[in-house]
């Protein structure tokens, strides 16, 4: 990061922060994505397994993800004050974190997963895949959650190029683990969907591996010397980042949640209706990655312009990122639109798991536009520090309107299990009009405060 002063300048300088953070986005989604495509090509009993497994860990890895992110601000307002020595310790203690709560979520899921999948209305086999899924997946969690702890370090100096090399190196192997295991190759028994947990598990070791040799080695990571002084897990730094990141994980936890319940409340459903409901959720997913990645990358540079009191501009990298994020949202609805047959035979070949996936497509178009505001915005109020209001109005916005609103029109309207989507269309929408209110209360408060201090 560095300091700019025209539009110009900022635009160029975002779009080179944005677009590595949008391929590494895109590519960690990528491993999600073969998971459930190449889980889908084995069966739609595998498709299913992997959409309950899925269901119930992404919004744990996620909301946990978002006590990791507090690392960005943290890092980036630290070198926005030149205060650069205070940055090792920070992320030592971050690492620490990120390790005793993987931890935390091992030992949880080990007493609560059998009770959850037998709450659920599944067929036999699903349950088992779902399951076997998710322990699979369990023996990469440590790793994963120090590697984006690691990454939020890298990301906040502005090197977001380098977390896409990690994740373009780690692909790869993502896809040949999923080719070896789901379907038994090079003598290998054909696990089906748990092998594509057993395939990610897998991917989250290689990644960390890379991350940790690219630290010690290359400048500038290295002349942080993040590996070589091991000090005392501190208390008080856990707390300064759980103070910013539990509100920021909550809030990440109310709206990935929400997708999660949906799919959950759909096992009432037929196997054929999960399917393809968790093919046209992923594909839209895929697609959030876009704007969860303006997101990331204004709160770089948002909280660098906020920790050097340079209010106006960090005002004006919120708008600009809206801007982007809207833009590209309207592009990505229209090819939803023009490709939902093609994107739908991605996953399964049978006629009616394909029909479905087309029809839950059309309403992904709408709620992906409503992240579009919602997501930077939310991006943008993290660099300010900003993170308690928004953990309340995700709640509200998502599970008090949303969740119940998609209920009732499942339940008792003609729509069905389309229903849940026209209910996410609903939080999503009113989330993102919130957040909008917030920010603009925030970035005048802020403005007021900085030109107090200057007649002082």
């Amino acid at each position: 990061m560095y300091k700019t002063d025209t539009w110009q300048q900022k635009v160029k300088l975002f779009l080179i922060i944005l677009g590595p953070i949008l391929v590494t986005q895109l590519g960690m989604y990528a491993m999600n994505f073969f998971d459930t495509v190449m889980s889908g090509n084995a069966g739609a009993e595998d498709l299913a397994g992997v959409a309950i497994g899925s269901s119930l860990w992404v919004p744990i890895f996620t909301g946990i993800n978002g006590i990791m992110l507090a690392l960005s601000p943290i890092v980036a307002q630290l070198t926005g004050a030149d205060q650069k020595q205070d940055v090792p310790s920070a992320v030592r203690q971050g690492v620490y974190l990120s390790t005793l709560l993987a931890i935390l979520v091992l030992i949880i899921g080990f007493f609560v997963l059998d009770p959850i999948l037998n709450l659920m209305k599944l067929e036999s086999e699903v349950r088992s895949i779902a399951k076997d899924y998710l322990i699979a997946l369990s023996t990469g969690i440590i790793p994963l959650f120090i590697y984006n702890g690691l990454r939020s370090f890298i990301d906040a100096l502005g090197a977001t190029r380098v977390t896409m090399v990690i994740t373009l190196l780690s692909l790869p192997f993502n896809i040949v683990f999923n080719y070896i295991f789901i379907f038994g190759k090079f003598g290998l028994p054909a696990y089906g969907g748990v092998g594509a947990g057993i395939a990610t598990s897998m991917t989250y070791w290689v990644t960390l591996l890379f991350t940790v040799m690219i630290i010690i080695r290359v400048r500038p990571f290295s002349t942080y010397a993040i590996f070589k002084v091991f000090e005392r897990p501190s208390i008080q730094a856990w707390w300064n980042q759980l103070k910013i990141g539990v509100p920021i994980g909550i809030a990440i936890f109310f709206e990935v949640s929400i997708f999660s319940a949906v799919t959950i409340l759909m096992s009432t459903y037929s196997t054929n209706t999960i399917a393809a409901h968790q093919a046209a959720i992923n594909f839209a997913s895929f697609l959030y990655m876009i704007p969860l990645s303006i997101a990331m990358a204004l709160t770089i540079a948002v909280g660098f312009e906020a920790g050097g009191n340079r209010r106006d501009h960090a005002k004006q990298y919120s708008y600009l990122g809206i801007g982007i994020a809207v833009l590209l949202s309207i592009l990505c609805g229209i090819a939803i639109y023009a490709f939902d047959g093609p994107v739908a035979r991605l996953y399964n070949d049978q006629t009616e798991v394909i029909e479905m996936t087309k029809h839950f497509l059309f309403y992904a178009i709408f709620f992906q536009l409503s992240d579009a505001f919602g997501a930077p915005i939310q991006g943008a109020l993290r660099g300010y520090k900003d993170v308690n209001i928004t953990l309340l109005m995700a709640f509200v916005s998502y599970w008090v309107i949303g969740l119940p609103s998609g209920y009732l029109m499942a339940t008792y309207t003609f729509l069905g299990p389309a229903g849940y989507w026209m209910g996410l269309i609903t939080g999503l929408a009113v989330g993102a009009i919130t957040l909008f209110i917030r920010l603009i209360y925030v970035q005048k408060n802020a403005s007021s405060t900085v030109n107090a201090t200057k007649s002082q």
